[in-house]
């Protein structure tokens, strides 16, 4: 596979411009699971005379819009980069979530979720193209785990922070708070990243080299469609447990609405921990010479399989196993974090296409979150109980796992049809 040097940006190192990026992501997910508190809450829940499914319906709305604007917003960073695509979508979320305090109806709320979720898209794709033109295959997994933690840590600081407004204030000046502080982020942003195409000349060239791997070549890949159903399956569980994971923990299991920010708080730090680690590990094991492709697929199936110790959480006949199998099988999934993105979306995926590819991905990633969302609701109201839902988590675990052993080989990848002579190489930002 063709690797790049890294080239720093600047006086700004690379490493300094991808903890600014993992903090991106950290308040996207902030964002976008605040609202999880807020349906935990029964007054909000009151307020808007919200049913088991609506609640299901809400925490989609998000997902639908995130998935239809994946391609797009991968498409947009492949040819016009990361710098100002991803500034002008940040300022926007962060607006939409300050105004769904104002919001006094349920559209009003499922819309502004909609912006939320289309302006969030260009996250993924921007950030991914920009570690792999800044960072080689072995230490691919360390910058993934690393930019992984940010959406991990985003719900395990957003649960916690939006109960305690809650509690202490109310739902309305918890989405004030959260989206008005998240454009403090703008400032180093804007002044630390250099815009990856200056100039038309290289412009130009970045669209030719894009050019080059057909839409047709990525949909035909088997290593695509791979990336799609491992990032669904793994998609699945973590979106349930950040739209679903408080409710079940007040519901279910007893807590107050602050303990379940908090346990919901070591399950997230749990998942980004073991995701950095486990990045770093494979990485190290990479460098000594072993095949990169089925190292990272071994931690992929091994994460996937940890994960499926949610079902001894859902049976558990007592709080405090419920809680250990709870935070257990989350962090567990943390080993195929960092190994399943950085071999779906960076070792096995043409450079020129990484944010088209990443954006086909990210689709299914959405998918997984809308229907984690929805289906659960739906299965929470049929059943009356959180232990089927937690059923249907178990089986796509197992998917996952098929997925990762078959589906990820090297001769599937998406093929370049043409070969690009430009040489300008300014794709630092």
């Amino acid at each position: 596979m063709e690797t790049s040097k890294p080239v720093l940006p600047g006086a700004v190192s690379r490493w300094t411009i991808l903890f600014l990026l993992a903090i991106g992501v950290l308040i996207s997910f902030i964002d976008r699971t605040s609202i999880s508190s807020a349906l935990a809450d029964k007054a909000f829940v009151k307020e808007f005379a919200l049913s088991s499914v609506d609640r299901g319906w809400i925490n989609a709305a998000f997902f639908w819009s995130y998935g239809l604007f994946q391609i797009p917003m991968g498409w947009v960073s492949d040819r016009y980069g990361v710098k100002w695509p991803y500034a002008v979508c940040f300022a926007a979320w962060c607006l939409a979530t300050a105004l769904m305090g104002a919001v006094t109806a349920l559209p009003g709320l499922v819309a502004m979720r909609l912006i939320i979720g289309m302006a969030e898209a260009i996250v993924i794709p921007a950030s991914y193209r920009w570690i792999r033109n800044n960072f080689d295959e072995s230490q691919n997994g360390l910058a993934v785990g690393l930019l992984a933690m940010g959406n991990k840590f985003g719900p395990a600081i957003g649960a916690p922070v939006g109960a305690w407004f809650i509690v202490n204030y109310s739902w309305n000046v918890m989405f004030v708070v959260t989206g008005i502080v998240g454009l403090i982020w703008l400032g180093p942003w804007l002044t630390m990243v250099k815009n990856d195409f200056p100039t038309k000349a290289e412009l130009a060239t970045a669209k030719r080299k894009a050019s080059s791997v057909t839409f047709g070549s990525i949909l035909s890949s088997p290593v695509v469609w791979g990336g799609m159903i491992t990032n669904f399956c793994y998609g699945y569980f973590t979106f349930y447990c950040m739209t679903w994971m408080p409710a079940y923990l007040v519901e279910q299991r007893g807590l107050s609405l602050a303990q379940s920010g908090l346990y919901t708080f070591f399950s997230f730090a749990g998942i980004a921990i073991v995701a950095a680690l486990a990045g770093w590990a494979a990485d190290r094991i990479i460098a000594r010479g072993n095949n990169p492709i089925l190292v990272r697929k071994i931690f992929i199936i091994g994460g996937f399989i940890g994960g499926c110790t949610v079902l001894l959480g859902a049976y558990a006949a007592t709080l405090e196993m419920a809680l250990f199998w709870n935070v257990l099988s989350l962090s567990l999934l943390g080993l195929a974090t960092a190994n399943n993105l950085a071999l779906s979306r960076l070792t096995l995926i043409p450079k020129q296409a990484i944010g088209s590819v990443t954006g086909v991905q990210q689709v299914a990633t959405s998918l997984a979150g809308g229907v984690a969302a929805s289906l659960s609701g739906w299965l929470l109201h049929v059943s009356g109980s959180y232990e089927l839902p937690m059923l249907v988590i178990f089986a796509f675990l197992l998917i996952g796992a098929a997925a990762t052993a078959i589906l990820f080989r090297p001769e599937w990848a998406p093929k370049v049809t043409a070969e690009v002579v430009p040489k300008v190489e300014t794709e630092a930002a």
